[in-house]
């Protein structure tokens, strides 16, 4: 499955009572959908996944799956201390439709998370998994930071396709890119070469999927589209690739283990080593301008990504790296996302914060 471009790791919306405000996730879900946003990730970090009851995980997970639109891949975070937990969690995301299981390192008993440990958790949650898995290491949040060599191990597991690596270490990104290079893997894409998952040919089939159908059986031609229209497919892709599926016109593209990084300050820098995307907190408030730092990489405009990366790189690494979920739903607020309260033992931001927030997003409005 691929993994490419920007994905927000949706913040849970409260009432003030502390009570999930479903609606109001629905509301946030819907205007992702209509950003240039790959996906998005439910119950990660920045979701306070750590803070809700078992029911109000999967409560969030539904609410989110049914709000998100097709084209967006849905990756559900379904990490917890034990490897029987985060099945049952994962088992339950692949019920309703989630087309990846994020996995953080498990950290409560840090002192004993040798290599050994980690290798066999993964192992046995990547064998039983109905959901390809991807690893996430975020040590500045569990005290554990999964080593690049243990990584690479777990990389040629065939139901492990990636990690989020948060820890904000570009050298490790390449580092673990480089030592990787080996997995390759073959993967269904659009056209444009977007994501596809099951989930979307599913409902492109009205629930039926679809089977592969090479176009010459629709009467077309190699580098010909069904209408008659010229196709144009990218230098090294041939056009006979393309197939349809369940009405989606598709081809297949080879990748490799997929690196995605956390830390929207350094993106651009992240992206050089090696990685293929991210999962960024500050694209909850401002998912198109994380976008235009991977889009002009991938373009190739080395000024422009600069450029984009100097725009978010103050208010990234201030609102999201020290401010922290208070500071993400703040700058949600001012940018027309909902926002809201945190659950304790998380506070609100004082208002001398807020004022800096709010000069750190003068610039960055969408």
């Amino acid at each position: 499955m691929l993994l490419s471009g920007i994905f927000p790791p949706l913040t849970t919306p409260f009432y003030p009572d502390g009570k999930v405000y479903h609606k109001k996730l629905e509301a946030n879900v819907e205007h992702y959908s209509r950003t240039p946003v790959a996906g998005i990730v439910v119950l990660g970090s920045t979701g306070e996944a750590i803070l809700l009851s078992d029911q109000e995980r999967r409560e969030v997970l539904t609410t989110a799956r049914h709000a998100a639109a097709n084209h967006k891949v849905l990756i559900a975070g379904t990490g917890l201390e034990s490897a029987l937990e985060t099945l049952r969690l994962t088992e339950y995301a692949a019920e309703i439709g989630y087309d990846v299981a994020m996995v953080r390192t498990p950290h409560y008993y840090k002192g004993q998370m040798k290599p050994p440990n980690m290798l066999a958790f993964y192992r046995t949650i990547a064998d039983r998994s109905p959901l390809p898995v991807i690893i996430y290491n975020f040590p500045q949040a569990t005290g554990y930071d999964m080593p690049a060599e243990i990584v690479i191990e777990l990389a040629g597991h065939p139901n492990i396709i990636g990690i989020k690596e948060s820890s904000g270490d570009v050298e490790k990104v390449r580092k673990m890119a480089e030592g990787t290079r080996q997995v390759k893997r073959n993967v269904t894409v659009t056209e444009t070469f977007e994501a596809v998952t099951p989930r979307m040919l599913n409902a492109a089939g009205d629930g039926h999927g679809g089977e592969l159908v090479p176009l010459a059986a629709l009467g077309g031609i190699s580098g010909t589209t069904v209408e008659g229209q010229a196709s144009r497919p990218p230098s090294g892709a041939s056009s006979s690739a393309i197939s349809v599926v369940a009405g989606i016109r598709t081809r297949p593209k080879e990748v490799g283990f997929q690196v995605l990084v956390g830390a929207a300050h350094r993106l651009k820098p992240s992206l050089q080593a090696g990685a293929v995307g991210a999962v960024l907190a500050f694209a909850d408030p401002a998912p198109t301008a994380c976008y235009e730092v991977y889009a002009a990489w991938k373009e190739g405009g080395d000024l422009s990504a600069q450029l984009a990366q100097d725009r978010i790189a103050q208010a990234g690494e201030r609102v999201v790296g020290t401010l922290g979920i208070p500071g993400v739903k703040y700058a949600m607020d001012l940018n027309g996302y909902f926002g809201g309260t945190v659950r304790l033992p998380l506070l609100p931001l004082t208002a001398d914060l807020k004022a800096e927030v709010e000069r750190l997003m003068a610039d960055i409005r969408h």
